[in-house]
């Protein structure tokens, strides 16, 4: 039951002493300038302790943000693909609410955040699009879902109530004929001896960045002209062929003593960096409105205008579902077509 007593200080400003004692849970107290706030507060609590969510809140009181994000690094992302991304984006949210307490994380304040992290440009200069923007909801989402659902430090989860931002479709930006040779060229031609063979890997094979620029020699089998890839963005196992130049190119090529990397950076173990040279030979092609992943995007369209399927091309693609290779469907019609004539033409003999 709720009681309330008043006291009055030495300026003689009134305040509300509220205690709510229940038989069997500690006494709960709290203090309040408007008795209509301490009533409403000695109606909730009580409200709250029978119906045995009080204590979890209690928890929210107790832990900040940051608290939640640590626990979350040390318990939440040991089978994680994306952990080291993710860290990132977690690194953003602990000094944008990392001193607020868990409980106090509400909608309102998520929404606000990530609005100063649109209209914020990017390292490159660049606006923010949604895709960025979901991928940072999606990182604190993690965290929180957590707290709610496993370690019971919040009551309710906020972030159902933070819509993700709509994303266009996926573009479909490919190199034509000219361009692809142009571009093969300025690679050639850079003063970077990674930059063609990097180039070559992922245009031949479709092969995402992360796995083409993070493979190993040990994934490498020359003799069956293969790259296997262990653990996917979809985790799975995948193996891309290698063919023609490239295959050549991964044979006469150096490897390196202090790594097993194929393309592997001077002073640290990482891949290299070729953001440089790879912006300094498309505009030496004369080639805009291209980035590294579109080189994935003309490998599946070429694939699909020579006659791949839908379920080929998301085999060689690496996707589950039929969903993403969508977007190749309208290439690949001439080839359909030339299927759908000669079946006709089959019924009518």
């Amino acid at each position: 039951m709720a009681t309330i007593e008043k006291r009055t200080g030495k300026d003689g400003d009134a305040s509300y002493r509220v205690k709510v004692r229940l038989r069997g849970c500690p006494v709960q107290c709290a203090s309040f300038a408007k008795l209509t706030d301490a009533k409403r507060w000695g109606q909730q609590t009580e409200t709250a302790i029978r119906e045995g969510r009080y204590f979890q809140t209690l928890e929210g009181r107790k832990h900040t943000l940051t608290d939640a994000i640590e626990r979350y690094e040390a318990e939440g992302m040991a089978h994680m693909r994306t952990r080291e991304d993710v860290r990132s984006r977690l690194v953003w949210w602990k000094a944008e609410l990392g001193h607020v307490l868990i409980a106090d994380v509400t909608p309102a304040a998520v929404r606000k955040s990530l609005e100063r992290f649109a209209s914020e440009p990017s390292r490159w200069g660049r606006s923010r699009g949604a895709s960025t923007v979901n991928h940072m909801r999606q990182a604190l989402a993690g965290v929180l879902t957590l707290a709610w659902r496993e370690w019971e430090w919040i009551e309710t989860n906020p972030m159902p109530r933070v819509r993700k931002k709509a994303e266009p479709k996926g573009r479909v930006r490919f190199l034509s004929d000219d361009e692809r040779k142009r571009l093969l060229a300025a690679c050639r031609g850079s003063s970077n001896a990674d930059l063609y063979p990097a180039v070559l890997l992922a245009l031949t094979t479709g092969g995402r960045q992360g796995e083409t620029m993070g493979a190993t020699w040990k994934q490498v089998d020359l003799s069956r002209a293969t790259l296997t890839l262990e653990t996917t963005k979809n985790g799975t196992r995948r193996t891309l062929h290698l063919v023609g130049p490239v295959l050549e190119l991964l044979r006469t090529r150096p490897r390196r003593l202090h790594t097993d990397l194929i393309f592997p950076s001077r002073n640290t173990r990482k891949p290299v960096d070729l953001t440089a040279p790879w912006r300094t030979a498309l505009k030496r092609a004369g080639i805009g409105d291209f980035h590294w992943h579109d080189l994935r995007h003309t490998f599946a369209s070429y694939a699909a205008m020579n006659g791949a399927t839908l379920p080929e091309l998301a085999a060689l693609m690496g996707h589950k579902t039929l969903q993403m290779v969508q977007r190749y469907a309208h290439l690949s019609q001439s080839h359909t077509a030339r299927v759908a004539e000669r079946v006709a033409v089959g019924l009518v003999e």
